[in-house]
């Protein structure tokens, strides 16, 4: 197999509904997690927005439950999205900002995994439950709306 430059693996490949899968330093776990690309244009956006997946779906349920909506709060199951191999709960509150510069040092770095794209229309749904959360700030909606 022929040594594809990380540079090339990302910016070939980013498109709505990649899934990356790797450890967030502002998180308290150090834990990879799965993140789920949101723009409708990567390719040309400045930053990447990416929404994330977590299998505790009480525990994060928990922490919304008196002040976002529930369509905020996205339950995907494996068979919905193959790469998971539970069931699982993406959180629409909260959007993490990276540059492609940034997922490129961290599949240089071997601290990112490339996994399998997610359906558009679950994607959809996810650009949805961002845009009805009260929490997300306008211009990140506004991005997603474009």
């Amino acid at each position: 197999m022929l040594d594809i430059p990380p540079e090339v693996q990302i910016r070939a490949t980013i498109r709505p509904g990649s899934v990356y899968y790797f450890p967030e330093e502002s998180f308290q776990s150090p834990e990879p997690h799965y993140f789920i690309v949101l723009n409708t244009d990567p390719q040309l956006d400045s930053v990447i927005l990416l929404v994330c997946a977590s299998s505790q779906i009480d525990k994060v349920r928990r922490r919304y439950k008196r002040i976002c909506p529930i369509e905020t709060l996205i339950e995907v199951t494996p068979v919905q999205y193959p790469g998971f191999t539970v069931n699982s709960i993406i959180d629409c509150n909260y959007v993490l900002e990276k540059s492609i510069d940034q997922l490129v040092e961290k599949l240089e770095q071997e601290k990112l995994k490339l996994k399998e794209e997610m359906d558009i229309s679950l994607v959809g749904q996810l650009r949805e439950g961002v845009i009805s959360s009260p929490i997300v700030e306008r211009r990140i909606k506004a991005l997603l709306r474009t």
